[in-house]
């Protein structure tokens, strides 16, 4: 029951989105809307937060390192696979090898990390590699195809820090962490009252785009798309996660910590950045909803396996 407590607030948060979009109640921008104030405001700053906070030193190196593996090689496969099996669009591919990969580490990663893992040193690693490596890839990989020529201009990716709030928050958040600064309490308190909303919003966001009362551009998952999304994200990325492990001569704590991050479901970011650049949208949300569903019974396995 301790696994199914943490998944209950993000089925309920996304059903709330979807009814309220259902019944009216929050008119028909309302998942654009605040999808993007998580994106530019609530989500800098829970990133900013989390980082500034985090100490960056002692880091789990073997461990981190079969975790990166796992997220390089499914991200990697999704990117090329969206075109290669089912024909997406440039754009489409990093949100696609985005919902195969990039995995759910904040509000479902943290309390599945606490009850399985009994702790969250590792988890906030991953945080770290996802927002500092995975993130800015995606970011860059988006912003270029926005560009109407599709070129790649040196400018425009050397400004991406300063226009994308969401690296900037979390450059920001890591030099202070590294200088050992901290906020005035007023601000804290306004950040913290602020970074409260992502989880929510987000949630929220995703459920009313559930509900659609005009017709959307962004091209659904058919079964076989969302089959393969699903599988790499909830079997692929464990299993190269574990082998990588085996080969790095992990310990089985070590190992149970680096397969339960991997097999966390998609990410609502995914969501997020789809909408914010208006690609893939309609397949994150549905990668989202798909994984995190089906997420209980790996991770489950994963713990009475490893555990």
């Amino acid at each position: 029951m301790s696994l199914v407590s943490a998944f209950v607030p993000i089925w309920i948060l996304t059903a709330v989105g979807y009814a309220a979009c259902r019944w009216g109640l929050l008119g028909e921008a309302a998942a654009s809307v605040l999808g993007r104030f998580v994106f530019h405001l609530a989500m800098p700053s829970a990133l900013f937060l989390a980082l500034s906070r985090m100490p960056l030193s002692g880091f789990a190196g073997r461990s981190l390192l079969a975790f990166g593996v796992s997220t390089a090689a499914v991200v990697g496969f999704g990117w090329v696979g969206a075109s290669r099996l089912f024909g997406r669009e440039p754009g489409e591919r990093p949100i696609w090898g985005m919902a195969a990969g990039y995995v759910n580490s904040a509000n479902l990663g943290i309390p599945i990390a606490t009850q399985v893992l009994g702790s969250v040193s590792f988890l906030a690693e991953v945080v770290l590699l996802q927002v500092l490596v995975v993130t800015p890839v995606v970011l860059v990989a988006l912003d270029r195809h926005s560009d109407p020529a599709g070129r790649v201009r040196v400018r425009r990716i050397a400004s991406l820090p300063v226009r994308n709030p969401v690296i900037l928050a979390s450059l920001l958040g890591v030099a202070c962490s590294a200088a050992g600064l901290h906020l005035p309490s007023a601000a804290g308190a306004s950040l913290t009252l602020l970074s409260g909303a992502a989880v929510p919003a987000a949630l929220v966001a995703l459920g009313a785009s559930l509900h659609r009362t005009a017709p959307s551009r962004a091209e659904p998952a058919g079964p076989a798309e969302l089959a393969v999304i699903t599988a790499l994200k909830l079997v692929a990325q464990p299993v190269i996660a574990y082998a990588a492990g085996l080969a790095l001569q992990l310990s089985t704590p070590q190992l149970l910590a680096v397969v339960v991050c991997a097999g966390l479901p998609t990410a609502q970011n995914t969501f997020i950045f789809g909408q914010e650049y208006g690609v893939g949208e309609a397949v994150a949300n549905q990668a989202v909803v798909v994984t995190t569903t089906l997420s209980l019974a790996t991770l489950a396995a994963t713990a009475a396996l490893l555990g």
